[in-house]
């Protein structure tokens, strides 16, 4: 019996310490060095959230940037992929309509041109960022909706490019919020980072 309560004891203890107070305690030191982080990374559009620079939005917007696809229709609380394979006939009509979209999105743009990443869904289907290729590759679209120049739109990639995951890992990529909030500011709106 005694081993019983020792037990319950041991279980209790450490229930509170590693359930509440250390995430408690972890919570709270990221909000003060990290808060925009720690909030979810959000957006504010004057004055209302927009979205978060974490999860891909859909937009069609000829004027933004546009996310991969995705297989969730972007809803964070759902993440996945589409989980077919490489020869499934539904894979091939999605990435087929994908691209027909890329293509009549994009005037003078061929399909040898597209990146993959443009017209595949990410794993989670809420990636957030899009290879340089498929940022590039709309700026002609941008430029005409915006009255932006390719230069300024080519260096608003360039500056909000990640590199390789420890120099080593994965392929060069740029977050699609980041550059719409640039391009917003660029238009007047008021783009504000909240934490």
């Amino acid at each position: 019996m005694i081993n019983l309560w020792r037990s319950l004891r041991f279980t209790v203890v450490f229930a509170v310490l590693l359930g509440l107070v250390y995430p408690l305690f972890v919570m709270g030191i990221g909000n003060v060095l990290f808060p925009f982080q720690a909030q979810g990374s959000m957006v504010k559009v004057n004055g209302t959230v927009v979205g978060s620079e974490l999860i891909a939005q859909a937009t069609t917007a000829p004027g933004l940037f546009h996310p991969r696809p995705s297989a969730v229709h972007y809803a964070g609380n759902n993440s996945g992929g589409s989980n077919l394979g490489p020869t499934n006939p539904a894979l091939i009509t999605e990435v087929k309509g994908n691209l027909q979209q890329v293509l009549s999105q994009n005037p003078g743009v061929t399909a040898a041109q597209v990146p993959p990443d443009m017209v595949e869904s990410s794993a989670s289907g809420l990636d957030p960022n899009i290879s340089i290729a498929d940022a590039e590759l709309q700026i002609p679209r941008i430029a005409k909706a915006t009255g932006l120049s390719n230069g300024q739109l080519q260096n608003m990639i360039t500056e909000n490019e990640t590199g390789r995951l420890f120099g080593i890992w994965g392929v060069s990529m740029v977050n699609v919020m980041q550059l719409n909030e640039m391009i917003l500011q660029f238009q007047g709106k008021q783009v504000v980072n909240v934490g």
